[in-house]
């Protein structure tokens, strides 16, 4: 089975082959493209795979290529995992929104919004080429923001195409492990919208164990979420909400936080990474040692400013492990092998959620098998969280308008009625600041 993966010079690359070495079984993966812009990151990133598998037994083969039609041929799973504009896109999405006062975030605010308006039109023309190219293959995609591009790509490959987030997975994975539950055998009641979800329940055995941990506050403030966000907000709300929403909730003291840090995180990353790609110029470097070290500062500073903020402290180990990698290999093994299960993951709602329509992306849980994804039907959300979903998914609906049509008034609709932007005036400065850093948004007229 063939696998390509777009971005195939990045970062994380070596988690996904790591988590390929572990599979043995009949009908894995034999044969791993990598497809990226950069020739210097292709080499560096094959360079740690092969020291991965120098001890596995049947390693998937490895190829490397910067011709994305010939990646694409014959694949049977694509991952898009592309990062449009590199980490000094990130570096300008955080700066440009933090001068204006408001969030930069990757994902989530004026960050999210700017990332996204130059990121679609490339999944689109992605998606194109996968439906002449591969029209057989299943797309998984990690590129961010993971449910706006879900969503736009969908259009082109239906449901063929499946987004994944490693967060809901650590935050059920968590709460499990302080109910001492089991999270293989839990299902966790998550629904939102990528990177704005909550967890409204926990089932082990036909027993929902959400309500023990809200009244007992030891275990409430013992794991990631519950000193991020504290006891008795997480006790109010009545859930557990994704980490990703300490930016709405605790808006105002993230902003400062990020505004004062020395590094905006897209920065520290643009700059660690080229310390490393650098490093694997070097033909005796330890390929896999230096990309170990380089990971684990990474995953050690995640939100550290939000963890500042409220005073979390440091991470636990056990959440330094990532975990999207396991989800994509559950998910090809579900497809292929129609060994069904149940992932949460970005899928085309299909009346699960009855306050979005049909074809709005949402990340829910979903029965798998060998012909995709399937959301659960989930119950509705309370009134505070179906107003964020709501809003956010209208900004999400704007940026695919202004993608498609160039509308530069669609891009300033998009970014004026996000909720943590708060001025139709700061909206359009954005749109000024960010057409002036970023070549890939030209097309706003």
């Amino acid at each position: 089975m063939k696998l390509t993966i777009l971005g195939g010079g990045g970062f994380r690359v070596p988690l996904v082959y790591g988590a390929l070495l572990t599979d043995h079984a009949e009908g894995r993966v034999t044969e791993v493209v990598l497809h990226d812009l950069d020739d210097s990151r292709l080499y560096a990133v094959a360079r740690v795979l092969a020291e991965q598998a120098s001890t596995v037994a049947g390693a998937p083969t490895v190829t490397a290529t910067t011709d994305l039609d010939e990646a694409l041929r014959g694949a049977d799973f694509v991952f898009s995992a592309i990062r449009v504009g590199g980490l000094e896109g990130r570096a300008n999405d955080e700066r440009v929104a933090l001068a204006e006062g408001v969030l930069g975030q990757e994902t989530v605010g004026a960050g999210g919004i700017a990332y996204g308006l130059r990121t679609v039109p490339v999944a689109v023309d992605i998606a194109r080429r996968v439906a002449r190219l591969a029209p057989d293959a299943w797309v998984i995609n990690f590129t961010n923001p993971a449910g706006l591009v879900t969503e736009a790509m969908s259009r082109h490959l239906g449901d063929r195409v499946i987004g994944i987030c490693d967060s809901p997975v650590g935050l059920g994975r968590r709460i499990a492990r302080v109910l001492g539950a089991n999270p293989r055998e839990a299902f966790i009641d998550y629904v939102g919208l990528n990177h704005l979800g909550w967890v409204r329940g926990l089932r082990v055995a036909g027993r929902d164990e959400l309500p023990r941990l809200l009244a007992d506050s030891d275990l409430l403030g013992s794991f990631e979420e519950g000193k991020l966000f504290g006891v008795d907000w997480l006790r109010s709300l009545g859930a557990i909400p994704n980490e990703y929403l300490h930016y709405y909730y605790f808006n105002r003291e993230t902003v400062r936080a990020y505004q004062q840090a020395e590094k905006t995180r897209g920065a520290f990353l643009r700059d660690q990474q080229a310390r490393f790609y650098e490093e694997m110029r070097r033909p005796d470097a330890a390929a896999l040692t230096a990309w170990d070290r380089t990971r684990a500062e990474r995953e050690a500073t995640y939100m550290s400013e939000n963890r500042e903020t409220a005073g979390a402290g440091e991470r636990d180990a056990d959440d330094l492990s990532g975990g999207y990698e396991k989800v994509a290999l559950a998910l090809m093994r579900a497809i292929a092998r129609d060994e069904r299960t149940t992932l949460i993951l970005n899928v085309r709602n299909q009346g699960a959620l009855s306050v979005l329509d049909t074809d709005a992306v949402i990340e829910v849980p979903c029965l798998v098998d060998a012909n995709g994804a399937h959301p659960v039907a989930v119950a509705p959300l309370p009134d505070h969280a179906t107003g964020l979903v709501c809003a956010v998914k209208g900004v999400e609906r704007e940026v695919l308008a202004a993608t498609e049509s160039g509308s530069r008034a669609s891009a300033v609709k998009a970014f004026a009625l996000h909720p943590l932007v708060d001025s139709v005036n700061v909206a359009r400065r954005l749109v000024e600041g960010y057409t002036a850093v970023h070549p890939g948004l030209a097309y706003l007229g």
